[in-house]
């Protein structure tokens, strides 16, 4: 594949992982690791100035270390301009965000939406004709994090066929893009959370119905089981941003959860340790965990800016 004339992709935004068919998925995984290995080049790679000078719209309703640095950077690298919003735009109050959607397409190609409801990206999306609307983070769904999740793991293990990972906690938006995605790769997925805090049944429907190779999605009440023999192990905060005012609640509920030394142990020998970061090490990960050498963390973090440069291309070619 020439980086420099990616295939594209019929859909016109990327609200969800599903959007990608498993074809479009495994060529932006090829994609990434190609521009992943060219940005030594610099100016000279063939993708320096693929997006001709356009404008990236950048919305962020949401505070962001990882998603906004590493979009930033791949506009930038790709040849394009990043135009930040004020946060307060997402709001839909000093005008709504169809007229949001409608000024936008006029001047800029793509708007990177990070927000607490999913429903504002499928409003932004649906108002404007060819306006390209990336969620870059909202309450049901990350699939931005995913990509990067699939880069790594594929990094580790070359082929994913016939691997399994478990999911260990909160059934949210984090959980929920890496069933979309995994299964699809061949990769089957445990997916561990105390009672009230699972999976939609919708997203694991979903998810089998995409899922190839074998692969399965399961899953467990009690973590110790969803772990055995897998060959990673995922987790994410208990508690996200907008859930504050459950801390407690959830920290009692989340604690059999926590993934330390002795749950990895129940794992396959040489299992990787998943977070899509930030970590509150001491709650649900231990640092002796996170710190291990079987943490792949700032790996996923570092694939996140490669994934999404494959993503730009893609999506704006």
């Amino acid at each position: 594949m020439n980086p420099a004339a990616p295939p594209a992709v019929p859909a016109k935004d990327f609200l969800s992982i599903l959007d990608l068919s498993t074809a479009e998925l495994t060529r932006l995984i090829e994609l990434a690791a190609q521009l992943k290995s060219g940005r030594r080049l610099g100016d000279q790679a063939p993708t320096a100035r693929a997006l001709g000078g356009a404008h990236v719209a950048m919305l962020f309703e949401k505070p962001s270390l990882r998603t906004r640095s590493t979009f930033e950077i791949a506009v930038r690298e790709l040849g394009g301009h990043v135009l930040q919003l004020p946060p307060e735009f997402a709001a839909g109050i000093r005008e709504p965000l169809q007229d949001v959607a409608r000024n936008l397409e006029r001047w800029v190609k793509a708007l990177v939406i990070r927000t607490y409801a999913h429903e504002k990206t499928r409003t932004l999306a649906s108002a404007a004709k060819s306006l390209h609307v990336i969620n870059a983070l909202s309450d049901a769904e990350h699939p931005c994090q995913a990509l990067a999740d699939i880069l790594t793991l594929t990094e580790r293990w070359g082929d994913c066929q016939g691997r399994t990972i478990a999911y260990v906690g909160d059934g949210n938006n984090v959980a929920t893009s890496l069933v979309h995605a995994a299964p699809q790769c061949g990769i089957s997925v445990h997916v561990a959370s105390p009672p009230g805090y699972e999976l939609p049944a919708r997203v694991i429907e979903e998810a089998v119905r995409r899922a190839r190779g074998g692969a399965r999605v399961r899953s467990f009440a009690d973590p110790r089981e969803a772990v055995a023999r897998v060959d990673a192990i995922y987790t994410d905060v208990w508690t996200s941003m907008g859930q504050e005012h459950e801390a407690v609640v959830r920290r009692r509920a989340f604690q059999p959860f926590q993934v330390n030394s002795a749950l990895m142990a129940g794992a396959a020998r040489g299992a990787l340790f998943m977070h899509c970061l930030p970590a509150h090490c001491g709650e649900e990960v231990t640092t002796d965990v996170f710190e291990s050498s079987a943490s792949v963390v700032f790996d996923q973090a570092e694939n996140r800016l490669h994934t999404q440069k494959a993503l730009l291309l893609m999506l704006l070619s």
